[in-house]
């Protein structure tokens, strides 16, 4: 579970993210070298875009046709290596229901898993799990309005392996069973996903697609469906849409690898190859037509979302086939758009800015309608002053343009984020590589290399002038409306009336063109004298070197291949929370959205993007249990900038106001907003109540908020930042040397710092919660047939050894595995219950296994009590070695398959040096999961797997006379 601080940081930094335009597209239900003879050739009859097309496909990629029309994209990918990720689409979603089948498709996706001809019911998880497949993290699928798409990541590709899967899929395309009583047993399952996905933001999206798609199908299509229809549907309209659009000619299969492509293909024509279709194709929706509108402004009143508005113009969707000229034209309204955006990103992180995050989109709603739009979040009551701000920027776009400078500066970014992914092309993820198939096959778009989408760009912007930029992006802003979409927790006085005038009244007033902006040098090239290595230790079997500097920074360089270009790198220094008072809360705990929005003491933060545009570089700060954390990526070519960055940041930190002030000003909305579910209450309340209270893991009040100083975080950052040792990793595609230098010239240019600070006693134990009799209580704003019930056990720490913690992991994964059997599949009392083990690595003694599902209110002294039954019987019996292999080869692959990342070896390096014994953890960490067994479980189980330690939470509706909390 995320900290109250950690869930803060996720928050606040997601509120430009938050008020984009529809993200319709990313929508669903149930998410979650050169090839050899590569290349088919493709004819005008291939059913790919390429072959309507003047844009080449990848060559490495294998486009291919079953004679049963079923398509595939095979592609040899060996990062990482021995692994092979799977998608099977099927080209219909929710938009090819009847009126009679509403959630049928999502529905249906649920029925592939639950009994086929050769694989009873519920073995078909087992069977992928013996291979190695976790259930959620790589075997899934999701539902959309046009899609359903089958998700299976293979730890290795050996033939059981590939075999099995491929045999799993067939079954499930073409042989699923749907018996009557497995219908029947998953409704309550469907049911349960309604009611956790039954959010504010679930009922703003509604609203949102009837205003834009009014009269269309789309708005009558959401993925979940009609709960009468999930309730009720007999297996026989199952059965006509699984036959009508479960089909080979609307299937793609999709494999990307460390396999032989010719071999892969062999085994796909074989497991495929019989498959046809049982019934007539099924019909292509009618999605309706763009109707002339007025404008409208629609508003709904949702306690718990956030203030939001939406200016939409629509137009009928543009359907023109994937070109070199449709591309062109995309790119320059892309351009125009970059421009919008980052000038509203300036104005919401100026002071007193007038809206907290605001942009500007155009993208297409699956077929049925395109939709230019500019979106704005603020605080509530300060709709107008916003409303009349984004509407005036974007009119200043259309109606005076882009300035040259601005061009170059997106071009320059645009540019430099396509050389870099042509850098790093040959070392692409193999999961990243299959969704961005996938991606294409749904878009209907040409699968291109990076070298040619570079290429493609080049030829975009040669000679580009300002002028076509402008008149391109222009008809963002035209069309049908606008079409006002207004989202609030609280009334709006004057109602839509109110909201139509204020914009017409907006629209009156002149806008003049954007003035030029100075330009700026980077000023932190110079640290003082750079240091010279006291002592530099090779760790051979890690491929780590560790390197020491005489003013007390440490240095830990890995070198990989795992990604061509990428380099990642951390600076931890400061004893981080534990320097916080663990009775009272400070305006510390504000650090994490304040340090990296508030840029560094010469440069605002839109002032380091534009003079550090055209370079490689990021930088996070935050404020992390044991130590303040710098962050950053970047590529070899800009290494040096990059240290010079985090260098800035540690020891000139900005702390600006505007940042601090937007936060003190949001956050009333950020507890009203997880007010509104049991999910976001727990998030708000539950890691403080597991802490027995330390106000460092529980969010302030708004009240406790709106005391806060920007003067306090001043006074107290950089006095944390001030002393002990800095330990800086590196890992990537890096030159050991060229590291050393970087860091040299930098970090280790600085003054000695000493040692670091002794937290007080109090803030260095943190204690679990004593148990009760009845489970404590919170209560959340939402629905009143929402609920969440929580039990968490109390267990041990990881610090100095790990092999207790992993093996806790074990166990609870193997309680994850009888939470979705029995409560879940068996009991349907929850769609998604969660079993997890945390233990600490900074508090002695703390740590936790626990679960927690989402139920209705009634269900939760069920849930409770089997909960209770499945602790007892893991503590009287041992598991089976079935079961228990179930539960840990996927957790061991999960680790092999971090292993070849760079993100993983930079967190178990990040303390290699100032704790050391932190290598041998990470030498052992596959062989102690492995030696994992039934009585190690059993063991564990018995000893904090008890009534007696228990402890519970329930989380229901104030709308159900719930009891105050406890």
């Amino acid at each position: 579970m995320r900290s109250a601080r950690r869930l803060l940081l996720v928050a606040v930094s997601g509120l430009a993210l938050t008020t984009g335009a529809f993200a319709a597209p990313a929508f669903a239900f149930d998410q979650a070298a050169p090839a050899a003879a590569a290349t088919a050739q493709v004819a005008p009859s291939d059913p790919w875009p390429q072959a309507a097309s003047d844009i080449p496909a990848d060559p490495a990629v294998r486009f291919g046709l079953l004679p049963n029309g079923m398509r595939y994209a095979l592609l040899r990918n060996a990062t990482p290596p021995g692994q092979a990720s799977f998608r099977l689409r099927i080209d219909a979603g929710s938009l090819m229901e009847t009126d009679e089948q509403k959630g049928l498709a999502h529905f249906m996706e649920h029925m592939a898993f639950n009994g086929t001809k050769d694989i009873p019911e519920n073995e078909m998880l087992r069977i992928l799990e013996r291979l190695g497949l976790a259930f959620g993290a790589d075997t899934n699928a999701f539902t959309s309005f046009d899609q359903t798409a089958y998700v299976l990541e293979l730890p290795n590709t050996r033939d059981e392996t590939v075999d099995a899967s491929l045999h799993v899929l067939r079954q499930m395309m073409g042989d699923a069973l749907m018996a009557p009583d497995a219908i029947d047993a998953e409704r309550g399952v469907i049911v349960g996903e309604e009611r956790t996905r039954n959010t504010p933001q679930l009922r703003v999206l509604k609203t949102q697609l009837g205003l834009l798609a009014q009269g269309q199908r789309l708005a009558e299509r959401l993925p979940i469906g009609d709960l009468d229809i999930i309730r009720t549907a007999p297996r026989e309209r199952f059965v006509a849409f699984y036959d009508a659009y479960y089909r080979p000619s609307r299937a793609t299969f999709i494999a990307v690898g460390d396999f032989d492509v010719d071999a892969m293909e062999a085994k796909i024509r074989q497991a495929f190859g019989d498959w046809t279709p049982k019934a007539a194709d099924g019909p292509e929706p009618d999605l309706g037509t763009v109707a002339p509108r007025q404008p409208e402004t629609a508003i709904i009143v949702e306690p718990g979302v956030q203030s939001t508005i939406q200016i939409n113009w629509i137009k009928a969707p543009d359907l023109t086939p994937d070109t070199v000229a449709q591309r062109t034209v995309d790119l320059r309204r892309s351009l125009g758009l970059a421009v919008l955006n980052r000038r509203l990103g300036e104005m919401a992180r100026a002071d007193n800015p007038p809206f907290l995050g605001a942009g500007g989109s155009y993208q297409s709603l699956f077929n049925s309608l395109d939709a230019g739009t500019i979106a704005v979040s603020f605080n509530p009551g300060e709709w107008k002053r916003a409303l009349e701000a984004v509407e005036q920027e974007g009119r200043r776009l259309a109606e005076h343009g882009v300035t040259d400078a601005e061009l170059q500066r997106e071009i320059t970014d645009y540019r430099t984020a396509l050389q870099n992914q042509v850098a790093a092309a040959a070392t692409r993820s193999t999961p990243a590589l299959a969704n961005s198939l996938l991606g294409a096959v749904n878009d209907d778009e040409v699968f291109t290399t990076p070298q040619e989408s570079l290429a493609l760009f080049e030829a975009g912007v040669k000679d580009l002038t300002a002028a076509q930029v402008n008149a391109a992006v222009a008809p963002v802003f035209e069309g049908q409306g606008p079409l006002v979409l207004f989202s609030s927790p609280v009334p709006v006085e004057g109602g839509e009336a109110a909201v139509t005038a204020a914009l017409e009244a907006s629209r009156q007033v002149p806008v003049s063109a954007r003035a030029e902006q100075a330009a700026l040098e980077w000023p932190y090239t110079d640290f003082g004298a750079a240091g010279v290595p006291a002592e530099r230790t090779e760790v051979a079997d890690l491929g780590a070197t560790l390197v020491r500097f005489p003013n007390g920074v440490l240095l830990n360089i890995k070198p990989t291949d795992f990604r061509d270009d990428q380099i990642l790198v951390s600076a931890r220094t400061g004893i981080g929370e534990l320097g916080l008072p663990a009775d009272r809360v400070t305006a510390l705990s504000l650090a994490n959205p304040v340090l990296t929005p508030g840029g560094v003491g010469k440069l605002t933060l839109d002032e380091m993007t534009r003079v550090l545009s055209g370079h490689v570089y990021s930088a996070t700060a935050q404020l992390g249990g044991d130590a303040y954390v710098f962050s950053g990526a970047t590529r070899p070519e800009d290494l040096q900038l990059q240290m010079q960055v985090l260098a800035a940041y540690l020891t000139d930190p900005g702390l600006r106001a505007a940042p601090f002030e937007q936060i003190k000003a949001f956050f009333p909305q950020l507890l009203q907003q997880l007010s509104a579910t049991p999910a976001g209450v727990f998030q708000r309340d539950g890691s403080g109540l597991l802490a027995s209270g330390d106000r460092r893991e529980t969010l302030p009040t708004a009240e406790e908020v709106a005391a806060m100083s920007i003067d306090e975080l001043r006074a107290g950052v950089p006095a944390a930042l001030a002393h002990g040792p800095i330990e800086i990793t590196v890992v990537g595609d890096v030159d050991v040397d060229a590291a050393i230098a970087a860091v040299a010239s930098t970090f280790g240019a600085l003054p000695a710092r000493g040692p670091a600070p002794t937290p007080a006693p109090a803030s260095a134990q943190r204690r679990f919660p004593a148990p009760d009799a009845a489970p404590a209580r919170l209560t959340h704003d939402g629905p009143a047939d929402q609920a969440l019930g929580f039990v968490a056990w109390p267990t041990t720490d990881q610090i100095g050894d790990r092999t207790a913690a992993r093996q806790l992991s074990i166990l609870s994964d193997v309680l994850q595995l009888r939470l979705n059997d029995e409560i879940r599949e068996k009991q349907g009392l929850a769609y998604s219950p969660n079993a997890g083990s945390n233990s600490s690595d900074i508090y002695p003694g703390y740590g936790y296994v626990s679960v927690t599902a989402q139920t209705p209110p009634e269900a939760l002294p069920k849930l409770f009590e089997t909960v209770d039954a499945i602790a007892a019987d893991l503590r009287d019996t041992p598991v089976s070695e079935d079961e228990l292999n179930r539960a840990r080869l996927p957790a061991v692959e999960r680790i092999r398959r971090s292993m070849a990342d760079n993100a993983y070896w930079l967190q178990q390096l990040s303390e290699a040096q100032s704790e050391p014994a932190s290598l041998d953890q990470t030498r052992n960490q596959i062989a102690v999961l492995e030696a994992v067994t039934a009585a190690d479980l059993q063991r564990l189980a018995r000893q904090y797997l008890t009534p007696a330690a228990a402890w519970r939470l329930e989380v229901v509706s104030d709308k159900a006379g719930a009891a105050p909390a406890q």
